[in-house]
């Protein structure tokens, strides 16, 4: 059934609403997903603060192309999603989790990260970035390990001089 102009031009609207106030947005290719398992990805998303949504390629490059988002767009084929959030990593970590349990139905194609195009790869490698708490505790093992290191050396001089002693 074809959509009335004023239906695409309200789709348009928040397309551009969207391109305009996300910090990074994820494209989206999916094909023979269930209604439940299409439900359940936007209840997730919602749930992580990204928001989802599946419009006509041709108005989706029509928002894209009044942005001022730099780089060459990449190809958007077969059906088409739009993950985007205010949150940087947040889109493209959620769908590559989804990608990672439906390999054969969701593929992330692209997407925009800090106002540029990014093909597949460079969004995958955006997507496992670990979350922000883990980050920390990386951070403080990797301040932690020659404190430790240095306290075993001195525990263990400490030890030789009780033995000569």
């Amino acid at each position: 059934m074809a959509i009335t102009k004023d239906k695409k031009a309200n789709i348009l609207t928040g397309l551009k609403d969207a391109v305009n106030n996300a910090q990074s947005m994820v494209f989206v290719n999916f094909q023979k997903i269930s209604g439940n398992d299409t439900a359940n990805i936007r209840k997730t998303l919602r749930e992580k603060g990204v928001a989802y949504t599946v419009a006509k390629k041709t108005l989706t490059r029509m928002a894209l192309n009044d942005s001022s988002i730099s780089g060459e767009m990449p190809e958007m084929p077969g059906e088409f999603g739009l993950a985007y959030s205010d949150d940087l990593i947040a889109p493209a970590r959620e769908i590559y989790a989804f990608e990672r349990k439906n390999p054969d139905n969701l593929k992330i194609t692209g997407g925009v990260f800090e106002g540029r195009y990014m093909n597949r790869d460079e969004m995958l490698s955006i997507a496992t970035i670990p979350d922000t708490p883990v980050l920390r505790g990386m951070f403080v093992n990797i301040i932690n390990s020659p404190i430790q290191s240095f306290a075993i050396a001195l525990n263990a001089l400490a030890e030789k001089r009780e033995q000569t002693a």
